[in-house]
Parts: structure tokens; sequence; C-alpha cells
């Protein structure tokens, strides 16, 4: 089991970041001492950067926006399940961007073919698609919080072979 070197966390054998703190994974972390060894009354050690539970999260939130900005930023762009996240956040937010165009599209035929009567019958079918995709982006959110993989049918595994899994 190696440990970080900054952080002190165990991490697997393999891995060459850490999952606590994005440190760079190296030699043993040097054994704490005094007060900075956990006992009673010690100040909690601080980790640079986000909990890693929260980046996962938050590569759902902005959508497109996130998903590449994680993509791209220091020592996140390293992590194999941050970069698995990201893809699946990007890829849902096509497959969104490109529904929501085709119901318009549609809706806007049928409101022009029948004076806007078909198109009034097509707002219960994009308010449940706003509805789905609502719930769907949340769950997300909440499991990639949670530190699950979860995947989404074609989606999840387009995302992971672009991650390297």
């Amino acid at each position: 089991m190696a440990f970080c070197g900054k952080c002190g966390a165990s991490v697997p054998e393999g891995t060459a970041f850490c999952g606590s703190c994005g440190g760079r994974v190296g030699a043993a972390a040097p054994a704490p001492t005094g007060a900075a060894a956990g006992g009673p009354g010690a100040p909690a050690a601080a980790s640079p950067g986000l909990p890693i539970n929260l980046v996962y999260a938050l590569t759902y939130v902005l959508g497109l926006i996130t998903g590449i900005l994680f993509l791209v930023l220091d020592p996140y762009k390293n992590d194999r399940k941050v970069r698995f996240h990201c893809f699946q956040s990007i890829f849902f937010h096509v497959v969104v961007i490109a529904i929501f165009v085709a119901a318009f599209i549609v809706e806007g035929m049928l409101a022009a073919i029948s004076h806007g009567v078909l198109g009034l019958l097509f707002l219960p079918i994009h308010l449940l698609l706003s509805l789905g995709t609502l719930c769907i982006w949340l769950f997300l959110m909440y499991k990639a919080y949670q530190g699950e993989e979860f995947r989404l049918p074609v989606i999840g595994e387009l995302a992971a072979k672009q991650a390297g899994s």
C-alpha cells in the first residue's frame, strides 16, 4: 500500500495520484508527530483543492462547461474517475440538447400545420422531457457525489472508453 506525500492518505498500488487530495503519489509520507499525530485538540489537516467526491458532482453542474473545465484542470484531468464523470456529463448534455432541438422543431412544424392547435398538444410532452432531464441530471450528481460510477446505458459506455476504462 502506497501513501500520498501531501496528505498521507493510503492509495492503491499502481495509482499515480491521490484520490483524497489529487497529489502525485510518491514515497510514503513521514509519520506525523506531536499535535499533528491526530491527538485530541489537534487541528484537522487541510488538503489542497476540492474534495474528490465534490469534484465528481461538480462535473455535472453546468453540463458542457464544467465537464470540459475539469478535463483540463490539474490535478483532476489525471484522475480516471473524474474524466469518466466529465465525459458522461458532456455526452449527456449533448444528447439532451439534441433531443430538445428536435422537440422544438417537431413542435414548431405541428404548430405551423395546425395553426397552433397541435403545438399546444405537444406542451405536456415538452414538460415531461424537461422533468425527466432534471431528474436524471440530479440523480447523476447525487451518484457522483456518493463516489459511485453510475453509467447511463449508452452514454456511460462511451464515457468509460474515453476515460480509459
